[in-house]
């Protein structure tokens, strides 16, 4: 409930008004504890309020999203993903089995400065994550294959 609270509290402070629909879909995503795609959060928020619909799902994640409270991110191939801002965190994702990890933003620091200092270029690394193998698919890639 606290943190739910201090959503809240960020939400007042960004100028943003907190309707059903945005109390609802924050719960949720609170709730969830993970990312979740905007249909992951239409089947947690008609649980208690069966007349929101998935267009006000995505218009309250819209509004959300530009008041700074809640972020998107695509892993992979696959559709957005939604999270709070609350904890900022890139991600890493396997090409082979779709693990993903959030790792600490501060990993991405020199890249950003790099990439601002040489190219003046503004980078918005939360909106993607970085594609690779995990240390699972690398020992399996490693191990000899029998004949």
């Amino acid at each position: 409930m606290e943190r739910m609270e201090a959503v809240l509290q960020n939400l007042r402070a960004s100028g943003g008004r907190i309707t059903h629909a945005r109390r609802a879909v924050l719960q949720a995503l609170v709730t969830a504890r993970t990312h979740v795609t905007a249909e992951d959060l239409l089947n947690i928020v008609q649980t208690g309020s069966p007349e929101i619909h998935l267009s006000t799902v995505y218009r309250t994640l819209d509004a959300l999203e530009n008041l700074g409270v809640v972020d998107h991110v695509h892993l992979g191939h696959g559709r957005a993903v939604y999270h709070l801002t609350d904890n900022a965190h890139q991600h890493i994702v396997c090409e082979k089995c779709s693990y993903v990890e959030e790792i600490p933003s501060k990993l991405f620091n020199e890249l950003e400065k790099n990439l601002m200092d040489t190219y003046q270029f503004k980078v918005r690394m939360n909106h993607f994550a970085v594609i690779g193998t995990c240390q699972r698919c690398l020992k399996k890639l490693e191990e000899p294959k029998h004949a």
